[in-house]
């Protein structure tokens, strides 16, 4: 193994893996791409770039899936249990990539593998064996037809394991993969493993990843953990309440989806909130491993312990649907995972059904406030039966097919998260641009500082907000691409402001003067070489990285290498026909009035897509430019 000079861990290894021939190579990353790209999700978009040819359908076998960790992965820093999935999307025909915890990232790295590089087409279905070091193609036919549940049980309990469910064997379009009870949810990765025959990969090893300056890294390892526990964000809130805590604030604000993205409020949501789950349904605190936040919840369902749904299933089961059932949404969460489907795009193309019936253009035996029978409609969508096949294609397909496209709420393809951006237009932002499609994380999660955060920085204003949305995004891409929880980062927000809340004179001040501050943003983006230095307090992350690797990273550094990971996405989707025109949302969010006596109320893109391109160093068709690619250091790649 390459190693780079004394005391330096070696080069990430990687494996490609033929799943046609059986072929394994294994291979060091080499030094010029571990420098510039890292790992993890950064790394994962340079090599999907490299690997796959312009065109390509997502489930053909020629399709490319990589399914990496980041070098803190393992390490003994707080929240970096994650792994993560890059491949063709399914849903866009851009890049995707799915972040998961569980098990199996952990395992894979000690195991002796980073990543892993899959191609090709199993002939039957079959299992993934990594054990120390050695990979193992074999057929697992017996496995084929159960759900993730099961699969896992039938494999032995001390492996890390990744697997799908039928969603993914019959190709739903946001097929999960899933790790324990974690779950890779977005963009159809299931269907990708499915189309590949592959219903499980399964990970064991003894080895430890080799840290640069051990003793250095231990002892900030340990101030950054201490750190976490007494941030208000992080040691309080997100403890008790999890994501879920985010469902009243969001329909305090009018930012939360009912009725299909009708609304923003639920004059029933208070039954599906956090608060109400924590006070009649929460058993106990869980989390992923090393991480010391414990965000999880611990429900009941069908008498027995089970993870709890995220803010996300809460608001998409429950006021998207016009439905205030907690015990309705904690079954479906499990019958998701357990199906491998995604919550977010299921549950919001049955809302897209139930407003086409409402409207007397199609019949899926779904409507609104109805739950009696969804877990009926689930199985026939994982198993593509009847009329039900045309749910599981998403949104953007059905609308196709019957109408309805203005309302169809979706960006690129891809279905909205759980925040309604005509009350949170810096996320509207987010929405258009994120290079996967309509996902609240890769668009950069301003909803956080305008509309369920502790700070406001005016939701409805244009405001600064392309700068901080940016800024955002090469933040969070960073953090996902050293291996962390995406949690971690929510620290960022001064512990002072939770103490002082939301309405304090301070707090609103603050909240108030962010906008303004959308040039200073700007400028910090394009003078990050001369951030150099690394905070506790400000994405220590990048000190984390710089003890582990022996790599040089200072924080200006550090969100260089999101800005990189995120022009690749950027280049990927281009490459696909992805250009400037797709950066659009629906027109029930950009042109309907969500208050029709507020002008304000929608999404006004036009205003805030220029500032956001001149932003990112891209032209006016949103195509990055020479000079910032040079200054990157990105060659754009296969043509």
């Amino acid at each position: 193994m390459k190693r780079r000079g004394k005391n330096t861990p070696p080069l990430p290894v990687y494996a490609r893996v033929d799943l046609t021939t059986g072929g394994v190579e294994r291979f060091p990353i080499s030094e010029k791409y571990f420098k510039k790209y890292v790992g993890g999700k950064c790394l994962a978009a340079r090599l999907l770039l490299d690997l796959t040819p312009p065109g390509l359908d997502p489930l053909s076998p020629e399709a490319v899936i990589i399914i990496n960790t980041g070098p803190l992965n393992g390490t003994g820093a707080p929240s970096t249990s994650r792994f993560n999935l890059s491949f063709k999307n399914v849903l866009t025909g851009g890049i995707a990539s799915s972040n998961c915890g569980g098990q199996f990232g952990v395992m894979l790295k000690r195991a002796g593998f980073d990543g892993l590089i899959i191609t090709g087409r199993a002939a039957e279905p079959s299992l993934l064996e990594i054990l120390d070091g050695e990979i193992t193609l074999k057929p697992a036919p017996e496995l084929w037809g159960l759900d993730a549940e099961k699969t896992q049980e039938a494999l032995p309990e001390w492996y890390g394991k990744l697997v799908i469910g039928p969603a993914g064997e019959n190709r739903v379009l946001y097929a999960s993969s899933i790790s324990g009870e974690r779950v890779a949810g977005r963009c159809g990765s299931g269907a990708v493993l499915g189309s590949k025959n592959l219903k499980a990969l399964v990970a064991y090893g003894t080895k430890r990843p080799e840290v640069y300056d051990r003793e250095g890294f231990d002892k900030f390892v340990a101030k950054w953990i201490k750190f976490i526990k007494h941030h208000p964000m992080t040691g309080q809130s997100l403890p008790r309440y999890g994501s879920a805590g985010l469902v009243n604030k969001a329909n305090a604000t009018n930012a939360l989806p009912t009725k299909n993205f009708q609304r923003g409020h639920f004059d029933r949501a208070d039954a599906v909130s956090g608060e109400t789950l924590t006070e009649t349904q929460l058993i106990r605190n869980s989390g992923c491993v090393s991480c010391p936040i414990r965000c999880e919840r611990r429900v009941p369902v069908d008498g027995r312990n089970l993870k709890g749904p995220e803010y996300e299933t809460l608001g998409f089961f429950g006021p998207n649907i016009e439905a205030a059932d907690m015990d309705t949404v904690l079954r479906m969460n499990w019958l998701c995972d357990i199906y491998g489907v995604d919550t977010i795009s299921f549950a919001s193309s049955l809302a897209f059904a139930m407003e086409l019936k409402e409207r007397g253009m199609a019949d899926f035996g779904v409507e609104f406030g109805r739950t009696d029978n969804l877990e009926e409609v689930l199985v026939k969508v994982a198993h593509r039966e009847g009329i039900y096949s045309d749910i599981a294609d998403g949104t953007k397909r059905m609308a196709a097919k019957y109408g309805g496209e203005d309302f169809a709420i979706n960006a690129k393809g891809l279905e909205l998260a759980s925040y309604e951006p005509r009350r949170s237009v810096g996320m509207g932002l987010g929405y258009a641009v994120a290079n996967r499609g309509g996902c609240h994380l890769n668009g950069g999660y301003l909803a956080l500082l305008e509309s369920v955060g502790v700070l406001s920085m005016d939701a409805l204003t244009p405001r600064g907000k392309a700068q901080f949305t940016a800024f955002m995004q090469d933040a969070l891409e960073a953090v996902s691409s050293a291996g962390c929880c995406l949690f971690s980062a929510q620290t960022f927000v001064p512990g002072i402001f939770f103490d002082l809340g939301p309405n304090s004179p301070i707090t609103r001040l603050v909240g108030k003067i962010m906008p303004w501050m959308g040039p200073m943003v700007a400028l910090l983006l394009n003078m990050t070489p001369l951030v150099a230095f690394n905070s506790l307090f400000i994405l220590p992350h990048a000190e984390a990285l710089r003890r582990a690797t022996g790599l040089r990273m200072f924080t200006g550094q550090f969100l260089d290498l999101g800005e990189r990971s995120y022009n690749l996405e950027r280049l990927f989707n281009l490459r696909e026909g992805l250009t400037a025109k797709d950066d659009s949302l629906p027109r029930r969010l950009t042109k309907e009035l969500q208050d029709p006596k507020n002008p304000r109320t929608a999404v006004p893109l036009e205003k805030m897509l220029p500032v956001y391109y001149k932003t990112r160093g891209w032209d006016k068709e949103g195509r990055p430019k020479r000079w910032k690619l040079l200054r990157l250091g990105i060659e754009e790649g296969r043509r």
